[in-house]
């Protein structure tokens, strides 16, 4: 447990001190607190002198009551944050303390140089053109030696640089210390694009759309309505910044494969007199043209690059149709994902795949499409996805049913001025998360004085999610015509008509995320925290007050204000290395080099899959925006009965699960399995080979999967993978 020694000082100057505010750089009034000042000048000597005795605490304290005596002497009631470290700098010096000064002094400037690096567009460039980790692997699914990407990174420095000066200056600030993270700068606010949407796939085929000059008519076929659905999607991700989704595709395109039935049948009355065998031959051929047009989808989907340089972050939904046809697509997506890509058979990152299981349609052995369930379970084993949906889990946890919004960020129920259910067509406006570990080390195992520094930055944070608001709201149909005059988003827009209309009244989401429950318990409880019904409490309280918070901001603003369990891909690494560079190495806090997913059994341990699964399930009540549970398993492919004994466990416990088994695979000596972590990748644990034309290495990122020897990740998603521990022996 982290114990940082706490002050009590100033108490001569207590009538004084107790009502100074302080104004900090950004304008914003604080309560004064001189054990800031003695937290900071501990941290400086610590840095010179690496330990501690007590006679330096007292020396310090001293150093503090000086600094307290010419504050309440000089201010009345407010004072600037530049004039108390002013202050210190003098106590400093005046008392001979050069080493300390020097060092307190040194990191005042190292900090103000943050700061200006941040906005110094010069500065980010050259760290591109050096290929800087934290800026070229910041996105898993971005390959940085590809011409349109590394003019999206270099667009991204630019929007950046202009977004940190959009912002409110406390949000920036805020932003820039690592006490939140407002998320995606690189499009927003710069430019006022939304996050991620369930596109109105149904809307869109069935009324006809526009993109570019083509006026597009309603699909005659199921290879056609995929086509369709491909060229759809390249230009939603190309006018948002986050993943789309298609929701219940196979029943979706069901109607249009039944076009393609109705057609060969015709065919095979001209030519076969069997009725029998005319309905035989029109559901072979039928079968055909479901293969091929879902092969085409995942062709299309893999080889896609939208106008920022990635393929497509992509989710299909599908498992609830139970007719010939929504089997048969069903059935071909799964076999399809089984056969793999090119002639090497590698695995398909995208589209994420995700299969409901439903009592009475797929659960269990009686069931109409328990096959299907097989299959899955078979697809699951040897490419990682289909992640599965439980329906009526689900339906508790959000209100309705419906696929999540690229990886991980649900939608919650909500009905039109019509008293219908609307989830296609519907959006994400933009995610602020906070840096939780970083609350609890500031205030140092006192609860009181960390649900009252939560207070100050869910305000922050509250601010910077209206922004992100405010600023979506700027944007016009003619900014986005597939989104908001084509069908996209459901309702069509006319280009004078205000985007709002599709935002108000709880119709769009806004998110507020979280990341590290883990390190948050540790600080208090301890590494070995889960088993103690105390500390997990505490997380579940945290979780239920963020939503009292959005549940309260959804209220006021009439946006739906959720909770979300942020992916955290490239964040897990940027809030622990800025932690690391604050309060030094802390046991199973920033020593691991990452902080853990959201509310996450710490993938140290290694309990069973049963008990993850029932630690992690009474979280998502709370933070129903966005969630998912994973397992770790050894190979599973010959043991698929294994998997499904954990999907059913889950069924009634969870709404939404991932699988993580490995299935790397070795071109050279044939190994397949697990690949080893090095320090910047992996190689087979048989031959050492590490390259990534002769291997296919396939790791869980975050909500979607990587690969990470083609495009690597940020070190603290690295250290964080290799640091996983099977859940089952």
């Amino acid at each position: 447990m982290m114990e940082i020694k706490t002050n009590d000082t100033a108490t001569d100057f207590q009538p004084t001190l107790k009502t100074m505010r302080v104004v900090k750089r950004d304008g914003r009034h604080t309560s004064f607190d001189d054990q800031k000042i003695y937290d900071a000048l501990i941290k400086a000597e610590t840095k010179i002198h690496g330990t501690i005795d007590p006679l330096t605490y007292e020396r310090i304290q001293r150093i503090v009551e000086r600094v307290d005596a010419e504050i309440a002497q000089r201010f009345t009631d407010n004072v600037k944050i530049y004039e108390i470290q002013n202050i210190v700098e003098h106590t400093l010096l005046e008392n001979n303390e050069y080493e300390l000064a020097e060092e307190y002094i040194n990191y005042r400037t190292r900090r103000d140089f943050a700061r200006s690096k941040a906005t110094d567009i010069n500065f980010t460039i050259s760290k591109l053109i050096n290929k800087d980790q934290s800026v070229v692997n910041e996105n898993a699914n971005k390959d940085s030696d590809v011409f349109n990407t590394q003019r999206d990174l270099t667009a991204g420095i630019v929007g950046k640089s202009i977004g940190l000066k959009m912002l409110p200056p406390h949000v920036a600030n805020a932003h820039q210390k690592g006490d939140i993270h407002y998320h995606d700068l690189d499009y927003h606010p710069y430019t006022p694009m939304t996050n991620c949407c369930l596109i109105d796939f149904k809307g869109m085929l069935n009324n006809g759309f526009k993109i570019g000059n083509a006026e597009v008519e309603s699909p005659k076929s199921i290879q056609t309505a995929t086509a369709q659905i491909s060229q759809i999607i390249a230009n939603v991700a190309s006018s948002q910044y986050g993943g789309c989704s298609a929701d219940r595709v196979d029943e979706l395109l069901a109607p249009f494969a039944r076009l393609n039935y109705a057609k060969h049948l015709k065919d095979a009355e001209e030519w076969i007199d069997n009725a029998d065998r005319r309905e035989e031959f029109a559901r072979q051929k039928t079968r055909k043209d479901i293969y091929d047009a879902m092969q085409s989808l995942e062709y299309e989907i893999n080889t896609l690059f939208t106008s920022n340089g990635q393929t497509p972050f992509t989710s299909l939904g599908f498992g609830l149709g139970t007719d010939w046809f929504e089997r048969e697509i069903q059935k071909a997506i799964l076999q399809i994902r089984i056969d793999g890509l090119g002639s090497e058979k590698r695995t398909a990152i995208f589209p994420k795949l995700i299969f409901t299981l439903r009592r009475g349609v797929n659960l269990e052995a009686q069931d109409p499409n328990y096959d299907v369930k097989q299959l899955a379970l078979e697809c699951a084993t040897k490419r990682m996805y289909p992640d599965i949906l439980n329906y009526d889990r689900l339906i508790e946890l959000t209100g309705s049913f419906k696929v999540p919004m690229g990886c991980r960020s649900f939608l919650q129920g909500w009905k039109d001025e019509n008293g219908e259910e609307v989830n296609v067509g519907r959006m994400n406006l933009g995610v602020v998360t906070l840096n939780l570990p970083r609350i609890a080390m500031e205030t140092a195992g006192d609860k009181e004085k960390f649900w009252h520094l939560l207070e100050e930055r869910l305000e922050t944070a509250k601010d910077a999610l209206v922004f992100r608001v405010e600023r979506c709201k700027e944007a016009t149909p003619a900014n986005a015509p597939i989104l908001y005059q084509y069908g996209a988003f459901g309702k069509r827009l006319k280009r004078t008509d205000s985007v709002n209309e599709l935002f108000k009244n709880k119709r769009a989401t806004i998110s507020l995320g979280y990341i590290g429950l883990y390190e948050v318990a540790a600080a208090f409880y301890g590494g070995e925290w889960e088993s103690n019904p105390e500390a997990k409490a505490f997380t579940l309280d945290i979780l239920k007050n963020l939503k009292l918070h959005t549940d309260s901001w959804g209220n006021e603003y009439g946006y739906h204000f959720s909770v979300y369990s942020t992916p955290s891909e490239s964040l897990t690494d940027r809030f622990c290395r800025l932690d690391l560079e604050r309060f030094g190495i802390v046991e199973n806090i920033t020593d691991k080099e990452y902080y853990t997913n959201s509310f996450h059994y710490d993938v140290r341990k290694d309990p069973t899959p049963f008990e993850k699964l029932d630690f992690e399930k009474d979280y998502p009540k709370y933070c129903s925006g966005g969630f998912i549970h994973y397992c770790e398993y050894p190979v599973l492919q010959q043991n698929p009965t294994a998997l499904e004994a954990v999907w059913d466990y889950g069924y009634d416990r969870i709404g939404y699960l991932g699988t993580n088994t490995p299935i790397d695979h070795c071109y050279e000596c044939g190994y397949e399995g697990d690949f080893h972590p090095t320090k910047r990748g992996f190689e087979c644990p048989q031959c050492g080979n590490h390259d990534p034309k002769s291997c296919d290495v396939v790791k869980r990122t975050c909500g979607y999967l990587g690969n990470p020897q083609q495009r690597p990740m940020v070190h603290g998603r690295h250290k964080e993978i290799s640091s996983r521990v099977k859940h089952m022996d």
